[in-house]
């Protein structure tokens, strides 16, 4: 079960490193990118609630990627916003995880890292997916059809 995730980030090189990379080792869906916050927030807005992980560059070609950790504050629980960036300095650390990131990588020495938390993120989505479906299957065998047809709780009464 791959996550659904969008990247924000404005050098095409690096996005389409990314997306190859992310896509041969996890199990990850690129489904949008942008190279703008103003981007990057319609999308997330757009895809509310079927999306799973942002990917976010610190400096965009408009905006910020703080811009956009700060328009997804409110998001759902399983969704997930990380900053990746060449500035992963403790100041900026400590203020993306302030604004709602997930978690902060460096570009340049943290790869390795990013892969093994998309990994872990993706294992998390296939427990809260089985979850999910035990608890909607449970919900459903107590409204079972009846033989006149019509449908009638399986508690007893």
């Amino acid at each position: 079960m791959a996550l659904i995730t969008y990247l924000a980030e404005d050098n095409d090189t690096i996005l389409t490193n990314l997306i190859q990379t992310l896509q041969e080792i996890t199990e990850v869906r690129v489904m949008g990118s942008g190279a703008t916050q103003t981007e990057a927030e319609r999308w997330l807005l757009v895809n509310d609630g079927h999306w799973h992980l942002a990917i976010v560059d610190l400096f965009l070609k408009e905006g910020s990627g703080l811009g956009v950790l700060t328009n997804c504050r409110n998001r759902e629980s399983y969704q997930k916003v990380v900053l990746l960036t060449n500035y992963a300095t403790p100041e900026i650390r400590k203020r993306a995880l302030l604004l709602g990131a997930d978690a902060v990588f460096d570009k340049s020495s943290e790869i390795d890292e990013l892969l093994a938390y998309c990994v872990k993120q993706t294992e998390e989505h296939k427990k809260f997916s089985v979850q999910e479906a035990e608890r909607l299957a449970v919900a459903k065998s107590k409204n079972e059809p009846s033989a006149t047809g019509g449908w009638q709780s399986a508690a007893p009464q």
